[in-house]
């Protein structure tokens, strides 16, 4: 499956965001889905994760309750809106898809920059 992430950008402390990861090449519905993000000169961290189903969300303590992981699976398309956004959330957003619910991410979108001034 490929992935297309789209949606960062300049936003104010306090703004908010929606990036949206476009899939292709696969059956959307068979993969779980992931945000993850890389700020400047560090490690890649987790974000967020979307079960198959959409019936199971997870969230990285520092973004739960500004946050929120979704998908359509009749658009093939998953889905992170960011709200109360913050300096510290300035990283490069990076989609995954895994096969099935458990196990490492195999597909990889590019990044997508979102810079948040104070």
């Amino acid at each position: 499956v490929q992935l297309q992430a789209s949606g960062g950008g300049l936003v104010q402390a306090g703004g908010s965001l929606r990036l949206s990861c476009a899939a292709s090449g696969g059956t959307f519905s068979n993969y779980a889905m992931g945000w993850f993000r890389q700020p400047p000169g560090k490690d890649r961290e987790f974000v967020a994760a979307l079960s198959r189903s959409g019936d199971r969300t997870y969230y990285a303590d520092s973004v739960k309750g500004r946050f929120t992981i979704s998908r359509d699976n009749a658009e093939n398309t998953a889905y992170l809106q960011m709200n109360s956004l913050k300096p510290e959330d300035t990283a490069n957003y990076y989609c995954g898809a895994r096969w099935g619910d458990y196990g490492s991410y195999e597909y990889w979108g590019q990044g997508t920059l979102v810079t948040v001034s104070s």
